[in-house]
């Protein structure tokens, strides 16, 4: 089945600065791109962390208030001290689903995307990442049909019968084997634009191992 990478939702044309950019000027960026947030680069374009509204706000307080130069040479506040590090990135094959997750386990808003070499290609954001739930209900159910009961697990139509409302994906019906039940869930959670999924499929057929010697029969907890 064909997931939407990293790759397809990212920005490629991304606004950074340098571990020495000076604090103010950090500020002007933001405002000026209307972002919450830039990557910071060192000399060969590898992130070595990312710098944030928040970064700024919190130092805010204590940060320089005169008229004179702002940065290294002043020994003002610069995107290295502020930053947040190491940064949290992902890598352009990687699957969009995988980079949202990512961002709600890390509780971030943006995430960096470099290549093989940890240099920077574009970022992506939860924004960009919604994309991937407006999807029409019906090219969900359509995909569930095709891609993962026909094409996937061969059950014949008709067995199974699919709704989906809002993302959330209800299956009901019969396959042959047990051992079909937890692959149809998993494939069908992996679609793009599914919230959740709720099944009541049952099997004709137990093909799971009854036992392993010395071990228990565990029984599945619906």
């Amino acid at each position: 089945m064909k997931h939407i990478k990293v790759g397809d939702l990212m920005t490629g044309n991304v606004v950074s600065v340098t571990p020495y950019s000076a604090f103010k000027d950090v500020a002007k960026l933001l405002t000026q791109y209307d972002i919450s947030g830039l990557p910071v680069l060192d000399e060969e374009d590898r992130v070595v962390g990312v710098v944030s509204q928040t970064d700024l706000l919190a130092l805010a307080p204590s940060a320089p208030r005169t008229s004179g130069k702002v940065g290294p040479a002043a020994g003002g506040p610069t995107a290295g001290s502020v930053m947040s590090a190491p940064a949290v990135t992902v890598h352009a094959q990687e699957t969009a689903a995988d980079a949202a997750r990512l961002m709600t386990r890390r509780g971030i808003e943006r995430l960096p995307v470099v290549d093989e070499e940890d240099r920077l290609v574009g970022i992506v954001t939860r924004r960009d990442l919604l994309r991937l739930f407006v999807r029409p209900d019906s090219e969900i159910r359509r995909r569930v049909n095709d891609e993962v009961l026909a094409g996937v697990l061969g059950v014949p139509a008709g067995q199974v019968e699919v709704h989906v409302v809002d993302g959330i994906v209800a299956m009901d019906g019969r396959v042959e084997l047990q051992s079909q039940l937890p692959a149809l869930v998993g494939l069908v959670e992996q679609l793009d634009g599914v919230v959740a999924v709720a099944s009541r499929v049952t099997a004709r057929t137990e093909d799971v191992p009854a036992t392993r010697a010395g071990r228990p029969r565990q029984t599945a907890q619906w």
